[in-house]
């Protein structure tokens, strides 16, 4: 197996600020990265509880977290999920939550699982394999519209109409099954001054296959919203997102949650303390890698760190 680097690592478990007999949640286990410094800083009346939709990813983290501490517990779940999952363990309040969305690099480099444009495999991209939908299904069968709708919303490609199309009369006299022929496609539809752009033309297409496929955008949104419901006062939710679709609705979030909107009848009036908000914001700016850790780990160029402190009840 190989040696796995947690994208600022130090950075979220400063942040998390963590309790030693405190209640921690890491919604998205991995290897356990960032799991294992949470475990090794409790003590035994501190717990941990993991979650990650990956079969493969539990199994690594059960044995990287045994090694630390036994003070912990794995749920196979999407993290959407959560809420309703700690509370079958009879868990109302936790002190601190962490959220790495980064695809983790072992469901990148393991080429069978159809994520990556550098590898040919089957079009899959599922994060939990006992899901139905794939990759494969929306290429052979959504309408031009849709995937349209999907590679300009999710993947912000300014040619994602003419990729649709190609993808439409491409599957018409047979289905497209692989990785490689979705990125031939691509390239099919996109002029050469494009082409001859730093970076993969396909990368845009296959990020926004893999946010629809698991409905990546909509299980955040839902998570953020319990994740702030269920922090203790003086607790933390940490989020490290990889892509400015991810960023920003996590921006959008804690700003809501530490803003006092005004009112137009007395502007000039200090807000009462009931109407003062729950939460703060832990940094002022944005925590992003250093350009030690970009060197170390290129996949960490595009991370970004963003904490939020709930104050009050």
């Amino acid at each position: 197996m190989d040696e796995h680097i947690p994208v600022l690592l130090d950075e979220a478990i400063a942040a998390l600020n963590v309790r030693p007999s405190g209640i921690y949640v890491d919604l998205t286990l991995g290897r356990a990265g960032h799991a294992s410094q949470i475990l090794a800083q409790l003590n035994r009346k501190g717990k941990l509880i993991g979650f990650d939709q990956d079969a493969q990813a539990i199994e690594n983290s059960k044995i990287a977290l045994s090694k630390i501490g036994s003070n912990f517990e794995t749920v196979h779940d999407n993290f959407r999920n959560f809420k309703e999952v700690l509370y079958t363990l009879n868990i109302q309040k936790v002190d601190g939550i962490m959220m790495d969305l980064g695809v983790s690099s072992p469901q990148f480099d393991d080429s069978e699982r159809g994520f990556s444009y550098r590898s040919n495999a089957r079009l899959d991209m599922r994060m939990d394999e006992r899901n139905s939908l794939t990759a494969y299904e929306i290429v052979n069968t959504y309408s031009v519209s849709d995937l349209t709708r999907i590679f300009g919303e999710y993947g912000e490609d300014k040619y994602a109409y003419q990729i649709a199309r190609k993808i439409t009369e491409a599957r018409i006299s047979a289905p497209i099954v692989t990785t490689q022929q979705l990125v031939d496609l691509i390239k099919s539809a996109k002029p050469m001054k494009e082409l001859a752009k730093k970076g993969h033309p396909a990368k845009q297409v296959f990020q926004a296959l893999r946010i629809e496929v698991n409905d990546e955008l909509g299980a955040l949104e839902i998570t953020v919203k319990d994740a702030l419901k269920l922090l203790n006062v003086g607790g933390r939710l940490v989020i490290i997102s990889f892509q400015s679709l991810e960023d920003r609705l996590v921006k959008e979030a804690f700003r809501r949650a530490t803003v006092v909107e005004g009112t137009r009848r007395n502007v000039f009036s200090l807000p009462k303390e009931e109407e003062m908000p729950k939460f703060r914001l832990v940094h002022r700016k944005i925590l992003t890698p250093s350009a030690k850790e970009i060197t170390r780990n290129p996949r960490s160029r595009s991370a970004k760190l963003r904490a939020i402190e709930r104050i009050k009840e």
